[in-house]
Parts: structure tokens; C-alpha cells; sequence
């Protein structure tokens, strides 16, 4: 009696894979690859002062990344970034940082600022998809980025200082 059952269940088994396999073989798969467009969110606002005059050098709206993902995607796969515009990553704590350009289509100036707010250096020009590693000077809290050569066209220096408030 064993026998016959575990006969039988070997014969279904086997029947079930044949059909499985034959009914795999005529679905037809789609080869075409879906591009995602990521686009901008505004999760706040900056400024940018003049440490010198306090005078306001540019207001910005950004997007923030202050999680593991979204600090780990940043701007990657963007196609473009309007010039008031701006991806500020907020750490837990203030260290050493450095970025690169992995995935990142669209030239960056990368604006590294410190616990108190101040920026500490500027990694200018980024060149996209380049995995040079793009360090800090100095320990920093937030990373600003923007379009390539705004940080110029705002004359910004180490010692001008941020503020911001997110949604």
C-alpha cells in the first residue's frame, strides 16, 4: 500500500512539474525596462547668510534626506534640478564626511556645514556619475547640495552660515 502511494504521488509530483514547465515555456516575458523619473519635493526652506554683513546670499527650497535610504539615494538617477533648488542631508552627528557621484546624473556643488551651522567647505563642481570620494575639512552635521557653480555665483565662503526649517 506504501508502495503504490508513494508511486502515485511521485507520478503527480512529476505530472505537476511537466505542466508547470510546459506552461512556464508559453508565457512570453517583457523585455522592455520602465525608466522611473524621480522629481523634486519640497520638504522646506534654507537660507544662506553672509557671515560678514548677515545679509541673506540666496533662499532655497529643499528636499531633505535625514534616513538611511534617502541619504544613501540622495540626488542619484535625477535628470535635473531647478537652480532654487537644493538637497540638504541632516546626520545624526557631526563627523568627517565624504560623498561621491555614483548614480548622480547632473553636475553638484557639495556644501558641507557644521553643528553650529557654519559652512566648513565646498567641494565644487562634481563631476556626475564620477566615484571620487569628495571629503569634508572639517567635522560636519549637514551637506548642501546644489547645481554646479551656484556656490560661486553666490560668492559663498567657509564661515557663511545656514538656516532652515522643514515640514
Amino acid at each position: 500500500m506504501k508502495r503504490h502511494w508513494l508511486k502515485l504521488s511521485a507520478m503527480t509530483i512529476a505530472g505537476v512539474l511537466c505542466f508547470s514547465s510546459i506552461s512556464c515555456k508559453n508565457e512570453t516575458k517583457s523585455k522592455t525596462v520602465k525608466a522611473i523619473t524621480v522629481s523634486f519635493e519640497k520638504e522646506g526652506e534654507l537660507q544662506i547668510k553672509k557671515a560678514a554683513s548677515d545679509s541673506i546670499s540666496t533662499k532655497l527650497d529643499i528636499e531633505v534626506a535625514d534616513d538611511d535610504y534617502s541619504t544613501q539615494t540622495g540626488l542619484m538617477y535625477r535628470k535635473h534640478m531647478e537652480a532654487y533648488q537644493g538637497m540638504l542631508f541632516i546626520f545624526p552627528d557631526s563627523d568627517y564626511r565624504s560623498f561621491y557621484m555614483k548614480n548622480t546624473e547632473i553636475p553638484l556643488d557639495i556644501i558641507y556645514i557644521s553643528e553650529n551651522k557654519e559652512i566648513v567647505s565646498i567641494q565644487k563642481n562634481a563631476k556626475p556619475m564620477d566615484e571620487t570620494s569628495l571629503p569634508s575639512e572639517a567635522p560636519a552635521k549637514y551637506v548642501l547640495e546644489v547645481n554646479a557653480g551656484l556656490s560661486d555665483t553666490w560668492n559663498l565662503e567657509k564661515g557663511d552660515v545656514i538656516e532652515f526649517n522643514t515640514y
